[in-house]
């Protein structure tokens, strides 16, 4: 067994490691979430938590990890009447992406149930956690099913399992603790809304502290043995630390004042239902112990709403999370705080790791990346938007995007393969059951009707003498069910000058974010192609962070000449390169033009061949007709036909237009339907 990296000898990340500490004191925080780029210690300072954890008592031989002061009545390896009790080390429990339902919740041999009437039960890695740590490293990119069955444990502190009316039971009670890039995209709402607190990592920009992580991991990774020995001390004294605050926790006192600063800044945030206030409570009175303190002070408050609030304040999907400091501070001033309390040391609320009494002494101080510029329209000296840039050749100042709205449904015809979402029909695990087959490999989704129908024609031959009936296992069948997909939408923006009336492209503009927010609520991937000027460009690869996205979006360019045929097919090598990464993720193509096609001998009749590469390769596709005024070309719907899909204006996008829904684009090629949208 490897010997983990020693949480006391991570460099810097104060915040990370306060978070993860304070849960450690008071599991009822309810976990962690460690959001940051890659390479910044985020999985490290998890695995190695663990090792800084009380020991749990359980009774001997119960697969569910009893506590034998207070069993589970309902435990399936039950009942532990006057069961003796041995401690082990608290657990940290992986759960992969990729991980199967079964592998999660545990299984049921439905076989044995059928013919036997046993509930032989396999626990899962839900039983495994129970009293310990659950690690979901990128838990952003985790199935849409696997985050359904979270939150029900999360919720009811227990585990279900069902099949076919033969259920089980388990309590699941554990400290949630995941990580994720957000340049990989965002958390479904209600999965971050379970976790206690949030914290943001990012790597230092200071050269002594880069040099003293190098260091350290190269020592690490030469002698991990020796080099846990060089920190056994600091990791006794925090394990000591982490105790001593477990046992002061119910004596800390959480005043009236505290509680109406905790309950003044949450409605001041905004932050949806009661929990942020309950988790605030909680986190504010960890702090307090970990001080070493028995009442609440401001600081404490202070530091609980930065950990507690950023992921729960109302905001946009795009919109980074975070709190406004200054009015932070401005509602504890005005609910009492200030009075005769300690200033915070520091916008972190403390000197040491921020708030409550701070971490070891860990040298050098983290270091604090720049933030970025915000608002470039607003910097004195900038051009009005939508101005030319000096020496650019005509090409303008971008715009910003117009107001969003709620668009209507796009969606690829036919029944797909691809990864869980909210867009496409697709033969997926979980959604309505359409039919049966017989199982390749193990069975997860029993049809009862099938087997049955299956087994009954051989009941006399294999000699049913009761009223049971005789199951064998090629009577088996697996239920085939029909869900949704999650498709690849590729957005191919005309950037050019006929675009670049101010107006006009914020308008454009605002209906390319519209559907990069239907994008995200249907967990789809998206890309960005650009064309203007001599060529046309990948702005943003095929990704799961729509964010990065809109980000791009917002400071695209414009001006110029208007090679569509550039834009089609740079579109179709993305499409190219990306069935070969991912070929049972569908593609669905967004073409976002007047149809205006310039520059170069016949651009239209270019425009065309290129649009009908896409047409020979059944890509579904919809081009969005931004052409205005009172004369109209008809150049984008005639691009549309080429492509063979169809053509909706900028008012027809909407989803309150009186066209009604649009269910199909049309997809042309073996093995689509080609279907008009309504």
């Amino acid at each position: 067994m490897s010997t983990p990296y020693p949480f006391t000898a991570i460099v810097g990340q104060d915040d990370l490691r306060l978070g993860l500490l304070l849960n450690a004191v008071s599991p009822a925080v309810g976990g962690v979430l460690v959001r940051g780029e890659k390479g910044t210690a985020k999985s490290t300072a998890v695995r190695a938590l663990a090792a800084l954890m009380p020991e749990v008592p359980v009774v001997p031989g119960c697969r569910f990890s009893c506590d034998p002061a207070a069993p589970d009545p309902a435990c399936p390896d039950g009942p532990h009447e006057d069961a003796s009790g041995v401690s082990r080390a608290a657990r940290t429990v992986e759960l992969p992406v990729g991980a199967s339902e079964d592998r999660l919740v545990g299984a049921l041999d439905i076989e044995r149930a059928l013919a036997e009437g046993v509930k032989a039960f396999e626990p899962g890695l839900l039983a495994d956690a129970h009293r310990g740590i659950l690690y979901v490293d990128e838990v952003n990119l985790l199935h849409d099913h696997l985050v359904d069955l979270l939150l029900d444990a999360a919720a009811m502190g227990a585990s279900y399992v069902e099949r076919e009316g033969v259920s089980v039971r388990h309590a699941a009670r554990f400290l949630l603790v995941g990580t994720m890039n957000p340049e990989e995209g965002e958390l479904r709402p209600q999965l971050l809304d379970r976790f206690g607190l949030t914290v943001e990592v990012a790597a230092s920009r200071e050269t002594d502290q880069r040099v003293e992580v190098v260091r350290r991991r190269l020592a690490h990774d030469d002698d991990p043995a020796g080099f846990a020995a060089r920190w056994a001390g600091e990791e006794a004294e925090l394990r000591d630390r982490i105790t001593a605050a477990r046992a002061l926790l119910p004596e800390v006192v959480l005043g009236d004042k505290a509680l109406r600063q905790i309950a003044a800044t949450c409605a001041a945030f905004e932050v949806d239902g009661m929990r942020a206030d309950i988790v605030m409570a909680r986190t504010a009175t960890a702090l307090a112990a970990w001080a070493g303190r028995t009442d609440v002070l401001a600081e404490d408050v202070r530091q609980a709403a930065l950990l507690a609030l950023p992921h729960r304040r109302r905001r946009n999907p795009f919109d980074a999370p975070g709190l406004d400091e200054d009015k932070l501070d401005d509602t504890l001033e005005r609910n009492g705080g200030g009075d005769d309390e300690p200033e915070p040391d520091g916008p972190g609320g403390g000197g040491d790791g921020g708030g409550g009494g701070g971490l070891p002494p860990q040298g050098d101080g983290p270091g604090t990346p720049p933030a970025p510029a915000d608002g470039a329209d607003d910097t004195p000296g900038q051009p009005e938007p939508g101005a030319p840039v000096p020496g650019q050749g005509g090409e303008q100042q971008p715009v910003r995007a117009g107001e969003p709205f709620r668009t209507k449904m796009l969606s690829v015809p036919g029944l797909g393969e691809g990864a869980a979402g909210r867009r496409s029909r697709a033969r997926t695990e979980h959604g309505r059951t359409t039919g049966a087959r017989r199982p390749e490999g193990a069975l997860t989704k029993l049809h009862l009707a099938a087997t049955v129908l299956a087994a009954a024609p051989h009941q006399r031959a294999r000699g049913r003498s009761g009223r049971g009936l005789v199951v064998r296992r090629d009577d088996l069948r697996q239920a085939t069910r029909e869900g949704r997909e999650g498709n690849l939408v590729l957005f191919v923006v005309d950037a050019s000058g006929s675009m670049a009336a101010r107006q006009r492209m914020g308008a454009v503009k605002g209906a390319v974010l519209s559907l990069l927010m239907d994008a995200y609520q249907r967990r789809d991937k998206v890309g960005l192609v650009t064309f203007r000027g001599r060529g046309a460009e990948v702005a943003l690869p095929p990704t799961s962070s729509v964010d990065a996205a809109a980000a791009r979006l917002e400071s695209l360019p414009t001006g110029g000449r208007t090679p569509v045929a550039a834009g089609l097919l740079k579109a179709h090598d993305v499409l190219r390169v990306e069935r070969l990464r991912d070929p049972s993720r569908r593609a669905l193509l967004v073409v976002i033009t007047d149809g205006r096609a310039t520059g170069g001998p016949d651009p239209v009749a270019l425009a065309a061949r290129a649009a009908r590469l896409h047409a020979a390769e059944g890509t579904a596709s919809v081009v969005v007709d931004c052409e205005t005024g009172p004369v109209r070309l008809g150049l984008a719907a005639a691009l549309a036909a080429d492509l063979g899909g169809t053509a909706v204006t900028l008012d027809e996008l909407r989803a309150e237009s009186i066209a009604g829904l649009v269910k199909d684009v049309r997809g042309a090629g073996p093995g689509h339907t080609d279907r008009r949208v309504a």
